[in-house]
């Protein structure tokens, strides 16, 4: 078993706090990435999604996990388990630091993820307090105008990584 930490870094203009709609433990947001085996290395060729509020029974029987998924080149199976309560929001002083956040944590067996992909169903706020709610970041970018504040807003530069976290 390893865990995973999903770690996410933009550049933002104008705004702080992007994280999913719901919050970092948002149970509907659904999370997009490839799958590497852990016994063979093969790497899942389509996206696999995992979100909090699917569960299913582990093969064993004893539990529930988010995912179960068998190597489609080695037959392997493997499972994904999300843990919450260590996610943040990216903020505009973690961005201007060139640092990223932490967002989920995946524990996994016999898996690794690879890959993410930004999706819809993300928020953030404008610095003068606009909520910008339902942004897409599937092209790799967002741009608006925040009325109240009269400035432009930007989310560019879209990073993520997998991290192995105790």
């Amino acid at each position: 078993m390893v865990n995973f930490m999903l770690t996410i870094t933009a550049e933002l203009e104008n705004l702080t706090n992007l994280q999913p709609q719901g919050g970092c433990d948002d149970p509907s947001f659904t999370y997009y990435f490839r799958l590497k085996c852990g016994n063979c290395g093969e790497v899942s060729q389509k996206r696999t999604c995992v979100s909090l509020s699917e569960t299913v029974p582990l093969p064993n029987g004893r539990g529930t996990t988010n995912l179960v998924q068998k190597c489609k080149f080695c037959g392997r199976e493997g499972t994904v388990l999300m843990i919450t309560g260590r996610g943040r929001p990216l903020t505009t002083e973690v961005s201007q630091a060139g640092k990223q956040t932490p967002l989920m944590v995946f524990e996994c067996r016999g898996l690794e993820p690879v890959d993410f992909a930004f999706g819809d169903g993300w928020k953030a706020e404008s610095i003068e307090g606009t909520e910008f709610t339902g942004i897409n970041l599937s092209e790799g970018e967002f741009a608006d105008y925040d009325e109240k504040g009269e400035c432009p807003v930007v989310i560019s530069n879209l990073h993520a990584e997998f991290v192995v976290v105790k």
